[in-house]
């Protein structure tokens, strides 16, 4: 049977979502999760959940889906600990240094793949599976058909988003937040800059990055023939009567093998809605997904107090339970319960009187065992033994089934065994030798040129299409001395592989062995095409321990996160050769949505786009691969006057990263930081280096 997961940002969110037909639930504890925002559970509300979900036999998720450093890994195994000893069922994850710590120091709790990990192909999910991880939670902007041919092909589970907010951004790769206000969507404090208005052509009134919510509520059969294991609802944002509604018209959807009636639909707009609902995405059809929160669309409150009196004052979760009654002469009553899951109960009462007229019978014993309304549990067999002559009074009877519901409660709510170890060793610190070595990324052919060339830089960094087209242009670079590298786009779904695949044959042929790769997912493409791996910022690279994960996947050197100070970056431990990104436009988004056509009406893909906001800052987007759009930073980063900054920090590499600068201007950004000129771009920013993110 499909699992159907709920969202609880809350203790009340719980019983919200598991009286109305959750299967699962997911929640964060205070401090490490995705929604730091949140009321989020301290311990004792977290074991008062977890006690009772597991008597309701619903499932416990914990979400440890951020990213965390150095100093932090301890208390995020320590809350891992927590949710694993109070019987969590498993935990959500994002960062692969705290995968490789959880699994080192809890080998016995399940991981799941956070959807912030940008899993978006097949070879995505098995990497999450060559991590240990049971379960992938996949991108919500894959298709049916993409969905589809990931779980019939994975050799682990996967889950869905099927209701709730889109991100305009990839999970995981949205930066703009902790860019512009230092609030992390990797981090859990996301500022929601994509529900903001944005300038396009001139219409401050546009918002070109707002996407209604997903609803999914008449495609569920499809998803379960598809074979995916878990229906996510998204949420823990939104208050508990709207986790009850949306789980209760789900949940009977499923249930009852059907689509939802025009009612059902209708509540869940009321619920929550920006201007309707969407499945763009899961149809492939991208055309009208935008939509803001209208104030017309204003809950009315009558369908929460409705939806809050009815999980709040009933008991709607049942547990099938077997009850097995025995009065004799002479000792005390007893009585067993069971469930299906083989859990048991047995309690006694006192000795049986004489009876002073018609002695007890079975069928009065069962008719009183059968009496567990406003519990957890659905009586659905009742036997009972009885001597002739025998007498308990019906408050006796009463407390027997009391006891055993109680005890079986007891049995139920018990945690597994599980083991702990201690925490993985920090790895051994590889000292970089020499000065850092100079990298160059070009976004297009043209920024190529014999003058860029000439400054010798130690590597080059080129789309990997642009490489392959353009082989021509590399050469003055290669015979310089200056080392290629292919770069892969940082999404890529199953069916784009192909001609990437074969661009990448192509150019180890010519020579070029080594790929810069920013998902764990596309690894395995490089490596067949034989290449060397280096790893992107993409990757998320935020503690020593990830570092060591890349190392021992095989990668040569990885990027460190630009959301570290680089304080942070100097501390970490660095197993494997570590470059900074420490000019240019840094990206803050890549979507599947194009902001170009949204703005122009057409398609204009080799022109870039200007999107600014209220404040006048200007971002620049442009064409990815696939038709995506990426969104750069309106201010170029810039630390060539932070020199001793950066050498001191252990870098193996300093990256330039030239995006929507011209041919000369690649030029002169280059001599400036080679300490060949005074160039300095009129509006600057120091990143996140000396700032950190929240």
């Amino acid at each position: 049977m499909i699992e159907l997961l709920s969202p609880a940002g809350s203790p009340e969110a719980v019983i919200a979502a598991v009286q109305n037909g959750a299967d699962a639930i997911y929640l964060g504890l205070e401090g490490f999760n995705a929604r730091r925002g949140a009321k989020n559970f301290s311990a004792e509300d977290f074991e008062k959940a977890m006690r009772y979900c597991r008597i309701r036999g619903c499932k416990v998720y914990v979400t440890l889906n951020t990213l965390v450093n150095d100093r932090e890994i301890p208390d995020a195994v320590s809350q891992a600990r927590l949710a694993s000893d109070l019987g969590a069922d498993a935990i959500i994850i994002q960062d692969l240094g705290l995968i490789k710590a959880i699994r080192s120091a809890l080998p016995d709790i399940p991981l799941h793949a956070s959807t912030q990990m940008t899993i978006h192909n097949l070879a995505g999910v098995e990497a999450a599976a060559q991590m240990g991880l049971t379960r992938a939670v996949l991108a919500r902007e894959l298709s049916l058909e993409q969905i589809r041919y990931i779980t019939q092909n994975a050799s682990i589970e996967t889950e869905v988003f099927v209701h709730g907010a889109l991100c305009f951004c990839h999970s995981g790769q949205c930066y703009m937040s902790a860019l512009i206000g230092r609030r992390s969507g990797n981090r859990g404090m996301c500022a929601q800059p994509c529900r903001m208005q944005y300038s396009l052509g001139g219409r401050m009134d546009d918002y070109p990055l707002s996407l209604k919510d997903q609803c999914l509520a008449d495609r569920l059969q499809e998803l379960e023939e598809a074979g995916v294991a878990s229906l996510k609802i998204e949420g823990r944002m939104k208050r508990p009567e709207y986790t009850g509604i949306v789980t209760g018209v789900y949940a009977k959807a499923l249930r009852e093998h059907r689509k939802p009636t025009e009612e059902e639909m209708d509540l869940l707009e009321q619920a929550f809605s920006r201007q309707g609902f969407t499945q763009g995405y899961f149809n492939g059809d991208k055309a009208d997904m935008f939509g803001t929160r209208l104030a017309t669309e204003r809950t009315d409150e009558a369908i929460f107090t409705r939806a809050r009196k009815e999980y709040g004052e009933k008991e709607l979760r049942r547990v099938p339970v077997h009850f097995y009654t025995v009065i004799e002469k002479g000792v005390p009553a007893r009585a067993i319960a069971f469930d299906d899951e083989g859990h048991k109960a047995m309690t006694y009462g006192p000795i049986p009187e004489r009876a002073r007229r018609q002695g007890l019978t079975a069928e009065y014993l069962t008719d009183q065992m059968y009496k567990t309304g406003g519990t957890p549990y659905n009586c659905v067999e009742n036997k009972a033994k009885t001597d002739p002559g025998l007498y308990l009074p019906a408050a006796a009877i009463n407390e027997l089934r009391r006891r055993l519901i109680n005890e079986l409660s007891d049995n139920r709510a018990v945690p597994p065994a599980r083991r702990v170890l201690s925490l993985p060793p920090m790895p051994e610190d590889k000292k970089p030798v020499g000065d850092p070595k100079i990298i160059f990324q070009v976004r297009t052919a043209e920024q190529l040129t014999e003058e860029l060339a000439e400054l010798k830089p130690d590597y080059l960094y080129v789309p990997v299409m642009e490489l392959a087209g353009n082989r021509e242009k590399v050469l003055p670079f290669v015979q310089r001395g200056t080392v290629p590298v292919a770069v892969l786009p940082r999404i890529l779904t199953d069916s784009e592989l192909e001609p990437v695949q074969r661009a990448l044959e192509a150019l180890f042929d010519e020579g070029v062995n080594e790929a810069l790769v920013g998902n764990l997912g596309h690894a395995y493409l490089a490596k067949n095409a034989g290449m060397k791996l280096r790893g992107d910022f993409g990757l998320n690279a935020f503690n020593s321990q990830t570092l060591d994960v890349l190392r021992q996947a095989g990668f040569l050197s990885a990027t460190a996160s630009f959301e570290l100070r680089l304080s942070q970056i100097k501390d970490m431990q660095k197993p494997l050769d570590t470059e900074a990104i420490i000019y240019g436009r840094l990206p803050v988004m890549v979507s599947d949505q194009c902001v170009i056509k949204h703005s122009s009406g057409h398609c204009t893909c080799q022109t870039p786009a200007q999107m600014a906001d209220r404040m006048g800052s200007t971002f620049p987007v442009v064409k990815e691969y696939g038709c995506r759009n990426v969104i750069y930073n309106a201010h170029k980063l810039y630390l060539a006057d932070k020199k001793d900054d950066l050498y001191s920090a252990g870098l193996w590499g300093l990256r330039l990263l030239f995006s929507t600068e011209s041919p000369r201007e690649c030029v002169e950004v280059a001599r400036g930081h080679l300490g060949l000129s005074d160039y300095r771009p009129n509006v600057l920013t120091r990143g996140l280096y000396y700032r950190g993110v929240e």
